[in-house]
């Protein structure tokens, strides 16, 4: 726009509309005055403020005046003012697109960004004003007054009776017998122990327990019964100090490396300890084996929770009994029965906390009952044999 019109003659000899070139900001805004159609000039601008390249060629057009917008703008709504008394009426009307369609076309691409972003993330719970609730399904079953256990079930149940039952006749054979569903026992405590604890992946700490219950098999094979003590707790000892080495190792937060010791160190005990089968008495390994199977198939029938309970530690009892009987233990399978079947409940509970899946009930669900039980076979084996 030039400066010409304003140098000479007086305002009301001006006439803006006889002008040859018509910038689309004229236009916008003062095309709706007296004497203009306004289904033609709707039509006109639809055409051209619905376009890209407006905005991107209005801006030179705009910096080579070299006006001030906000004085050239005001010029002319008072000469206009004094031309047509109706303009100024109508000119928040003609001015409104303008103000509207300027900011939408800036904004557009930030605000189409959040909507992308929240479907890559978790289904988590809605944001609160004291910050975003996303929480655990065990937390939320606390909040609510739920109880957070989900119990492994008849399935897990009857596996652990398979490696319970596979132990038990195993045991008086031979100790190279008894070490096969052993060594599948500890397998299986190893990686059920860290899919419990949240940790998944963990093929390290997995590896690093499994190898700490294999040491300690060779160990008490190579040193016989007589040495037992001794054949567990070094093992146990020396992987301690290996999983200390190995979370130093780690680039994890100080939390996270907390974690993934207590994980690494109970894990490793856990396997380790199920060694105690190996080293127990064999007529005491098939009374405690037996004992564990029948508590957890008593367990997981659809009875009361404190029924269930009772239940299961009278069927232990009597498995002590009867399977006591058959090797010679007599009413002390009764008392070893009764223990085994003690410690393998608290395993089932242990398996059945905080919402675990169902990879955890087919690892820890099956093995935590009898790996909890060999260190009190071996113990109460040793007193009553």
């Amino acid at each position: 726009m030039s400066d010409q019109p304003y140098q000479g003659g007086p305002y009301e000899g001006y006439d803006p509309y006889q002008q040859q070139q018509w910038s689309g900001y004229d236009q916008q805004q003062y095309g709706q005055q007296a004497g203009y159609d306004p289904q033609l000039t709707q039509h006109w601008q639809g055409q051209t403020w619905e376009t890209q390249t407006h905005a991107s060629m209005q801006m030179p057009a705009q910096a080579e005046a070299g006006y001030p917008q906000p004085f050239e703008g005001q010029y002319q709504q008072q000469q206009y003012a004094a031309a047509y008394p109706a303009a100024p009426q109508q000119q928040p009307h003609t001015q409104q697109p303008h103000t509207q369609q300027q900011p939408q076309s800036e904004p557009a691409p930030a605000a189409a960004a959040p909507e992308a972003g929240p479907e890559d993330e978790p289904a988590y719970g809605p944001a609160t004003l004291g910050g975003n609730a996303r929480i655990t399904d065990a937390q939320r079953a606390r909040l609510e007054g739920r109880s957070p256990i989900i119990e492994p079930g008849m399935q897990p149940a009857l596996l652990t009776a398979v490696l319970g039952l596979l132990l038990a006749a195993t045991a008086p054979v031979a100790s190279f017998a008894l070490v096969v569903p052993l060594v599948l026992l500890q397998a299986v405590t190893a990686a059920g122990w860290f899919r419990l604890n949240g940790m998944w992946p963990a093929r390290q700490g997995i590896a690093l327990a499994f190898a700490g219950g294999l040491a300690a098999d060779v160990a008490v094979l190579a040193a016989g019964r007589d040495h037992v003590p001794a054949a567990i707790l070094g093992p146990l000892g020396v992987w301690v100090l290996l999983s200390l080495v190995l979370q130093l190792r780690s680039h994890a937060s100080p939390d996270e490396r907390m974690y993934g010791l207590m994980a690494t160190v109970v894990s490793a005990a856990l396997s380790i300890l199920a060694t105690g089968y190996l080293g127990a008495d064999p007529h005491a390994v098939s009374v405690g084996a037996a004992a564990v199977a029948v508590a957890v198939l008593a367990r997981a029938l659809p009875l009361p929770a404190p029924v269930s309970v009772v239940v299961s530690l009278m069927a232990a009892a009597g498995a002590g009994i009867a399977v006591g009987g058959m090797t010679g233990m007599g009413a002390k399978g009764a008392a070893l029965g009764a223990a085994a079947g003690v410690c393998a409940l608290i395993g089932h509970r242990v398996a059945s906390y905080d919402y675990p899946s169902r990879f955890v009930h087919f690892t820890a669900g099956v093995a935590l009952p009898l790996s909890a039980a060999a260190p009190v076979v071996w113990v109460l084996g040793r007193a009553l044999g």
